[in-house]
């Protein structure tokens, strides 16, 4: 084989490899998570940061929960995702409820633990725990407000422009009287340029 039939499948090689399927390989920590992050066009965790912060600063100073004699006590059900993305709103609701503890304004009762917590208090009465360390039905302590809400977007394009609009409504309801005590929503708008990617 000639040396130039040699050298032209390298080069053949080379490409091949070069042109081949590329995957993140090398990684590291990035320690300002509240930077923004625009990666994509999808929902973010800055998004997510911003309409916490400022709904979470908007329910705190609500007579509702500002003018309390007491923290009064919320339980976070659900927030609807009405957007055409699939969002994880488990995580934002955790990251709502995260928020309004860290005020020490409220207090939470937790709706997913109920189910473990009546099955403790069974074990709890069939007699193997000591008298004086057991915990009896009807000593929790009920919520005051129940607080919910619902994530909205609106995708538009024309031409290379992009831009998505996104808004979250949250919502405090008092459970003895079912009227909304508060409710506040959050809008955000993020644009994008379409542009021709290079191999």
């Amino acid at each position: 084989m000639s040396s130039f039939v040699k050298l032209l499948s390298l080069v053949l090689v080379l490409g091949a490899v070069g042109c081949g399927p590329r995957q993140f390989v090398k990684g590291q920590y990035d320690d300002n998570v509240e930077d923004t992050n625009l990666l994509t066009d999808k929902w973010s965790e800055t998004d997510m940061q911003k309409a916490v912060k400022e709904l979470v600063d908007s329910a705190t100073a609500h007579p509702a929960i500002a003018g309390a004699k007491r923290p009064p006590v919320v339980m976070v059900t659900r927030l609807q995702n009405k957007t055409s993305e699939h969002i994880d709103t488990q995580s934002v609701t955790d990251m709502f409820q995260v928020e309004l503890m860290r005020s020490g304004k409220v207090a939470f009762v937790d709706k997913a633990a109920r189910e473990d917590i009546a099955e403790e208090y069974d074990y709890q009465d069939s007699g193997m725990v000591e008298r004086e360390s057991k915990k009896g039905k009807g000593g929790q302590v009920g919520a005051d407000f129940i607080m919910n809400g619902r994530l909205d977007s609106i995708v538009q394009e024309a031409g290379k422009d992009k831009t998505i609009y996104y808004k979250m409504t949250m919502n405090l309801t008092n459970l003895k009287t079912g009227l909304i005590q508060w409710t506040d929503h959050k809008q955000l708008r993020k644009q994008f340029k379409k542009k021709r990617v290079g191999i």
